[in-house]
């Protein structure tokens, strides 16, 4: 098994449906909750366990994916309210190794978690297909990403997050 990315990489289909948007949202609305059920029994060793040599523990993983989401919702602002933007990135390795981001009481982020994926849900559900049409512009590469996209990039990036937490309370199937 590939423990980096244990359900793989992100593959984004060439034509993007409207029951793939829903799905998409599907994820990212369940995704507190099933980060929750399943650390709310983690030990103290379980937050500090990486899910895979040099990777991460599941402390900086719940961290991280509060870090990262509300960035994304951040570029989705962006992209409705400015015509292309440039967006931007940060260093989420450099980030992990913050002090909070290592040491913080999980349920900092997991309440974090809740909150901003149900504004961001409700906010995604009401886009129409003109919004899911704008774009933002990622520096690296210099890559133009639709709404559309990114909401299956997010709906990936929690599921491989889940992952890991997964693979650390060895559930993962």
């Amino acid at each position: 098994m590939n423990l980096q990315y244990p359900i793989g990489k992100f593959k984004c289909p060439n034509t993007i449906t409207k029951e793939q948007i829903t799905t998409w949202i599907k994820d990212i609305e369940e995704l507190p909750q099933k980060i929750e059920k399943l650390v709310s029994g983690f030990s103290e060793t379980q937050l500090e366990t990486p899910y895979r040599p040099d990777g991460w523990t599941a402390r900086q993983v719940i961290h991280h994916i509060h870090d990262s989401h509300h960035n994304g919702y951040i570029r989705f602002k962006w992209a409705l309210t400015e015509e292309q933007p440039v967006i931007k990135a940060y260093y989420e390795d450099r980030w992990a190794e913050l002090f909070d981001t290592k040491s913080a009481p999980i349920h900092l982020s997991l309440d974090l978690i809740k909150a901003l994926h149900a504004k961001w849900v409700y906010f995604l559900k009401g886009l129409s297909d003109e919004d899911l049409e704008k774009v933002f512009i990622h520096p690296e590469g210099d890559v133009a990403i639709s709404l559309a996209e990114d909401i299956g990039i997010y709906a990936w990036h929690g599921n491989h997050h889940l992952a890991h937490l997964q693979i650390v309370a060895g559930t993962f199937k």
